[in-house]
């Protein structure tokens, strides 16, 4: 008999919404200083690594019919795991603040209501997806995201209709840096795939068609920013929206693409807050993240994220890189385990080296070597550990 889970397009469309986001956007203005050809090998170089990563943590989850934090009891043991269900909260809250913040932000410059009124009316959209849950907003999905779909294409009309492209600004961002920056926000995924790739139908299939829905998407996001920079010399894509005339529509852009982003960052934090107590409700839990970064939108300044990006991959990087050895190459299960220190002493290593690695100009970013170094530790320790 079929599991009756959400389907391979459902997932997709999912993700085709985590994508469509005014922060992948604002981070593509970032890539500016390398010009465009070098900009979008940077881009696609970053997110075809983020997205393979993506993709093995969300199988893993997908396979064992667990949550994403389910499956970090698997290497780190039943109380270990905690650590990172506290970080990955933490990180969820800061993201539905971000969110917030920069769709708010966006959709005041076309429409001006205050600030903090649009803080207020997107998160009570957010709000209203949680109460319909991941099973009942695959129709709504699909009418929001057909829409986004086509008025993302007329963005992308206005942004590179100029044959003519500004020099590249004399910034100081690397080609390295810029790969780090475009696996870091599929790299912010990963602790929350498998919350919807468990859900699924056909793990496998759905976890290739999320990853790769996501890495396209995201990839044009980060493209459309860096166009903007580049050919209209603006970075504030609702000052583009609004020159050009899209008021309702670009309105619709910011809000819709802010909601159906911010839901997943809400909607796991509340999964994730299962895994520390069998007596939270995660629905009710999500709503409160949602007040908490509604409330940090309004009040926090949160215009610069790339430090933020640095921290979640400097956490999950080498947590994932740990729980990719164990599952794929180790065929280890310690969640029996209250607390697996092995592991626990390599993830800091992994942290350490990580930081560490910000330091050193890589071409291909610091993510791939901090992990590859990382699940050598695992491999060699477990042999050490056998000895």
């Amino acid at each position: 008999m079929n599991y009756k889970g959400t389907s391979v397009f459902e997932n997709s469309l999912i993700w085709f919404g985590a994508a469509v986001s005014i922060a992948e956007i604002v981070t593509g203005t970032y890539f500016a200083p390398l010009g465009f050809k070098r900009g979008v090998l940077a881009i696609l170089l970053g997110h075809f690594i983020g997205c393979f990563l993506l993709y093995l943590a969300g199988l893993i989850g997908g396979k064992m019919r667990k949550s994403a934090m389910e499956t970090t009891k698997m290497s780190f043991g039943s109380k270990g795991a905690l650590l990172f269900t506290g970080l990955n909260i933490f990180q969820l809250i800061g993201w539905t603040a971000i969110m917030i913040y920069d769709g708010a932000l966006a959709a005041n410059h076309v429409f001006d209501l205050g600030n903090w009124i649009w803080c207020l009316l997107i998160g009570f959209l957010i709000i209203l997806w949680i109460f319909m849950g991941i099973q009942n907003i695959a129709r709504v999905n699909m009418v929001a995201m057909t829409g986004l779909f086509i008025l993302t294409l007329i963005l992308s009309f206005l942004i590179f209709k100029k044959n003519h492209m500004l020099e590249a600004s004399t910034g100081a961002l690397s080609f390295g840096a810029a790969v780090e920056l475009s696996i870091a926000m599929p790299l912010s995924w990963l602790p929350l795939i498998s919350d919807y790739t468990r859900e699924a139908q056909k793990p496998a299939k759905a976890t290739l068609a999320s990853a790769v829905t996501y890495g396209i998407v995201s990839s044009w996001m980060y493209i459309m920013g860096m166009g903007a920079a580049l050919f209209t010399a603006e970075s504030d894509i609702a000052q583009i929206m609004v020159k050009a005339g899209l008021g309702a529509a670009g309105l619709m852009i910011i809000v819709f693409s802010t909601v159906t982003t911010t839901f997943l960052d809400a909607y796991s934090a509340g999964i994730s807050s299962e895994t520390l107590s069998n007596k939270i409700n995660g629905k009710s839990f999500a709503i409160i993240v949602t007040v908490m970064g509604i409330l940090g939108a309004i009040f926090l300044p949160l215009h610069d994220m790339t430090d933020f990006l640095y921290f979640i991959g400097s956490v999950f990087a080498p947590m994932v890189a740990i729980m990719i050895a164990d599952f794929f190459i180790l065929k280890k299960n310690k969640e029996k385990d209250a607390y697996n220190l092995q592991n626990l002493l390599i993830w800091l290593l992994g942290f350490v080296i990580y930081r560490w690695l910000m330091t050193v100009d890589i071409v291909i970013g610091n993510t791939l070597p901090d992990m590859a170094i990382t699940i050598l530790l695992s491999i060699l320790a477990d042999k050490l550990r056998k000895k």
